[in-house]
Formats: structure tokens, C-alpha cells, sequence
């Protein structure tokens, strides 16, 4: 995700290496606007995912949630035609949630992320965790 936000290629297919549902169609719309407006993102963002819980929560689950604390202090936004900060927004931490769903080919792809305690003024960060599918 973080790869594909430095050229705001909201049509990089590696994001649906990573994402599914609405958690694919959030981020493709964010890389959209930045790219119509000529934003691109440096640097990266850091992650803490930590898996919370598993449905069912046998060997064998079809569905992970993950928390994280996301750190975007590192991944601002800049204008990609003169690649000068677009703005005084020093990014920072947020609470991150994600539902990871188990694929048919038995991949995890985060298929929901959840809303953030703050408003974000950032494009919306989708945690990619491994996930050991049993």
C-alpha cells in the first residue's frame, strides 16, 4: 500500500494483493483524490498490528480482527509536481482496527478497516499483517 501511495496509483493491482471489500475501495478512492489533486506520499507509515481475535476462534478461523497503532509522522504528502510538502500537517498516531478475512486460496486480505477515534486528515492506512492461516 505504502509502495503504491509514492505515485498515488490508486490502479496498482498489488493493492489488491493486500486489501478486498471495503477496505480496497477506501483506499483506491483516497489515491484517487490525492492523484487527481497531485499528491503523492513519502517515507513510510509504521504499524503495530496485533491480532485481537479470531471467528471462529477454533484451529481454523475464516476471520481476524487486528489493532494497531499507526504512526504517519514519517509519510506526509507532497506535491508531486514540485515535490514541496503539500501542507503543515505533521501526521501522527492513530487507532487503527482491520478485519482480515481468509481468501478461497488461503491468503488473509484486510476486507474492513475500521474508523480511527479522530478525524483523519490523512489517506487511510491499511494495516497489512501476516496472519498464520491453521
Amino acid at each position: 500500500m505504502a509502495q503504491a501511495a509514492t505515485a498515488s496509483d490508486w490502479k496498482s493491482l498489488r493493492l489488491a494483493d493486500h486489501a478486498s471489500g471495503d477496505a480496497l475501495s477506501t483506499v483506491s478512492r483516497g489515491m484517487y483524490a490525492d492523484h487527481v489533486t497531485g499528491l503523492v506520499m513519502k517515507g513510510a507509515p509504521k504499524n503495530d498490528p496485533k491480532v485481537t481475535s479470531a471467528i471462529p476462534s477454533t484451529a481454523a478461523p475464516t476471520t481476524v480482527l487486528i489493532s494497531a497503532c499507526g504512526d504517519s509522522s514519517h509519510w506526509p504528502k507532497y506535491r508531486a509536481d514540485s515535490g514541496k510538502l503539500a501542507d503543515s500537517d505533521p501526521g501522527g498516531r492513530q487507532s487503527i482496527t482491520a478485519e482480515v478475512k481468509r481468501q478461497s486460496d488461503g491468503t488473509g486480505k484486510v476486507d474492513r478497516k475500521g474508523p480511527c477515534p479522530a478525524p483523519m486528515r490523512r489517506r487511510p492506512t491499511v494495516t497489512t499483517a501476516v496472519v498464520p492461516w491453521l
